[in-house]
């Protein structure tokens, strides 16, 4: 069990949760979080937002009895964790655009500070929020709120890679966008999972290799590999 050093409101539905320890993890990771014995019965997968020396950060979205018992945890609270699990995103060279929207955009700010050469693209609902620390990470920062979206608003073919978590018409559009250019995109997955490791099978995806493991095999993979309408 670990002591929880921050656990508050940020908009959007979202709430920052920081834990303190010595914790792994690379980008697009995750862990499974649990603060209770047995109801709700599944731990919650969240996906790393940010490590440092005090410890290791979330960003999550209350959507069911599970992060709503996150939600209502305070300081010096204590949280179990397990992890970090699934494939992340792949360090690559060159001019980097990072798109998330909504509870997507949490991911992603590890990535901004494993990545030299990289553009935000951040789209919300109603709240812009995170603006000011991904601009002391990133080159340049966008951000669109309700019926602008991110992808009205990106040139895909500027940029060598694009790695994007979100909705998935949002991430289904961006695959889209960049077939027949140079562009290259990693889509990361919020499949519904249970275990964590593969062995449940809840996260299965379809893609052009057959079926995967989104908590395993993923949760990101290359856009191109990935069957959206499977």
């Amino acid at each position: 069990m670990y002591k929880i050093l921050e656990n508050i409101y940020i908009g959007e539905d979202m709430y920052r949760m920081k834990v303190k320890g010595n914790f792994e993890g690379k980008m697009g990771q995750f862990y499974m979080l649990r603060a209770w014995d047995t109801y709700p019965v599944l731990s919650r997968p969240i996906s790393i937002h940010d490590i440092d020396e005090e410890g290791i950060t979330f960003l999550y979205k209350v959507v069911g009895e599970g992060t709503q018992i996150l939600s209502n945890l305070k300081v010096n609270d204590t949280i179990k964790l397990e992890g970090p699990y699934g494939n992340g995103y792949a360090k690559v060279d060159g001019k980097v655009a990072l798109v998330g929207g909504g509870i997507g955009v949490a991911p992603l700010y590890l990535v901004a500070k494993n990545i030299k050469n990289c553009d935000a693209y951040l789209g919300f609902r109603e709240d812009v929020i995170l603006e000011d620390e991904y601009k002391q990470v990133c080159n340049k920062v966008y951000t669109t709120v309700g019926n602008t979206f991110v992808t009205d608003i990106i040139d895909v073919e500027k940029y060598d890679y694009i790695l994007t978590c979100g909705p998935t018409l949002m991430m289904e559009k961006l695959v889209k966008m960049v077939e027949g250019t140079k562009t290259r995109i990693m889509v990361s997955l919020e499949n519904h999972m249970a275990c964590g490791v593969g062995a449940c099978l809840v996260c299965t995806c379809k893609t052009n290799e057959g079926n995967k493991k989104t908590c395993k095999d993923g949760p990101v993979f290359w856009g191109e590999d990935v069957i959206f309408n499977g």
